[in-house]
């Protein structure tokens, strides 16, 4: 655990340091929020940061959010003002520590970061193997790629390899090269030099060498660029990067774990992603199952989410009924283990009783799901009568055949709704819903859905003008 402490507090900030210290934690201070954020684009990485609340709290997350910096922020202050408390949760922080700090609480918060980080539930038979295979693997210096569907956890596989290797006291670094842009991936990935390009107005370490000595999670490396494919194989074969700007290499020791949710070997078949890249990639593969095909583990994720999201929303935690289980295990659970998370967030919010009823437990059918199966068969042929020939919603003339005005929903989700609709317009309402589920989090969105963010961006564009209104970003539940 990397702790960054930022602010004076009287030396109580300290105080909190020393007692991190005591529990492994390595701390780095900082007087502001600006020294904290040249900090860390110098490559003093953190896994959590501890900020006194008379720091512009506001303005350091949003900073952390364009620098796509991904870590939570901690507030604290002298005493219990639930004013300030309320005010810098509103401002971003993840919770309020009062000083002078206890220890035990310290060590709580570090402790709830971590387990949130490493959480591993594999109960499952077929879960069984994969660890088994993991256990094997994380002490070497392989290079790992994890596959299976998104939401599946293969960004907590990719942690507990590191947890369980020679390098778990290193940095583990995850960059997700699906959220990035193109042009900005290479400077986050190699780093960049002052004037580089236009807005780069300081140097910047890059992701390869903060993680140095350690592990680096490149997530959903099949949406990286194909000439910056060619700039990962060369950096992995000769072991050194060269930041944007620059000419003079930089050695680096990481270990790499990749991750994917596609099918490289078919990408590959296609010219999408580089075949020397992929054998260097694919040293040991991974393969994470479905959420469907583990339905063991179903009952100790759903009580495992509903304690946390608990916690999180100050409320008593509850058991799980019988009959609230009986319906879990009967989803087919198209967003995995992400899909399950957000289920049981929204249950533990809406339940009204001892237990979470089924009731509470709310699963929104997809167009693909096993039960709507029929339903979409009888739109794509009314489609067709219609008289388009294409499935896709694109016409002969190379238009797209979204309908601007759609039938009323009648019953979302039920076989009602979609009779008499072309496919694009049911894939519309499907990517707006998820969207809108997800407080308009593009990323938590694509996952859902199975698709890649590059894709939901052209989609949502061309919804854009279609005249869609499209849900502002926000934070997934």
């Amino acid at each position: 655990m990397r702790l960054m402490i930022i602010g004076r507090l009287d030396g109580y900030i300290s105080q909190a340091g020393k007692i991190a210290l005591q529990h492994g934690a390595k701390v780095i201070h900082c007087e502001d929020t600006d020294e904290a954020v040249g900090a860390l684009l110098n490559g003093k990485g953190a896994d959590l940061a501890m900020i006194d609340v008379k720091q512009k709290i506001g303005a350091f997350v949003e900073r952390l959010k364009e620098e796509r910096i991904h870590m939570p922020v901690i507030a604290c202050g002298i005493g219990t003002d639930a004013r300030s408390a309320v005010k810098a949760i509103q401002a971003g922080a993840k919770e309020y520590v009062p000083l002078p700090p206890d220890a035990e609480l310290i060590a709580a918060v570090l402790e709830a970061v971590s387990e949130e980080n490493n959480a591993m539930i594999a109960d499952d038979p077929s879960m069984k193997t994969v660890i088994m295979m993991a256990d094997k693997i994380a002490p070497s210096e392989a290079t790992a790629l994890i596959t299976g569907e998104s939401g599946t956890g293969k960004e907590v596989m990719s942690r507990y390899i590191h947890n369980k290797s020679k390098r778990k006291n290193a940095p583990f670094i995850a960059v997700n090269c699906a959220a990035i842009p193109e042009n900005l991936l290479e400077s986050e990935l190699f780093g960049h030099e002052k004037g580089a390009f236009t807005g780069a107005t300081g140097r910047r370490i890059g992701k390869f060498e903060e993680a140095h000595t350690g592990t680096l999670l490149l997530d959903e490396v099949s949406e990286m660029h194909p000439l910056l494919q060619a700039k990962l194989l060369r950096a992995l074969q000769e072991k050194e990067i060269t930041r944007v700007g620059s000419n003079h290499p930089v050695k680096i020791d990481v270990r790499i774990i990749a991750t994917s949710n596609r099918n490289l070997e078919k990408s590959v078949e296609k010219g999408e992603f580089r075949e020397d890249l992929y054998f260097r990639l694919n040293v040991v593969n991974i393969a994470l199952p479905p959420l469907r095909d583990r339905p063991n583990d179903i009952a100790r994720l759903s009580q495992f989410f509903a304690d946390k999201f608990a916690e999180t929303n100050g409320l008593e935690r509850k058991t799980i009924s019988q009959d609230a289980y009986a319906k879990l295990k009967s989803c087919t659970w198209r967003g995995n283990i992400r899909e399950l998370e957000n289920t049981m967030h929204r249950a533990i919010l809406m339940s009204a009783q001892d237990e979470i009823e089924a009731d509470a437990v709310f699963v929104q059918n997809s167009p693909f799901s096993k039960e709507n199966t029929t339903a979409l068969s009888s739109s794509s042929a009314t489609h067709l009568v219609q008289g388009s020939s294409d499935p896709t919603g694109i016409s002969s003339a190379g238009e797209s055949s979204v309908e601007k005005t759609p039938p009323p929903v009648q019953n979302p989700g039920g076989v009602e709704s979609m009779i008499g609709r072309t496919i694009a317009a049911v894939e519309r309402d499907m990517i707006i819903n998820t969207l809108g589920h997800c407080l308009g989090n593009r990323t938590h969105a694509a996952n859902i859905l199975g698709i890649s963010i590059r894709t939901l961006r052209n989609k949502l564009n061309q919804y854009k003008q279609d005249g869609v209104e499209i849900p502002a970003t926000g934070r997934c539940i």
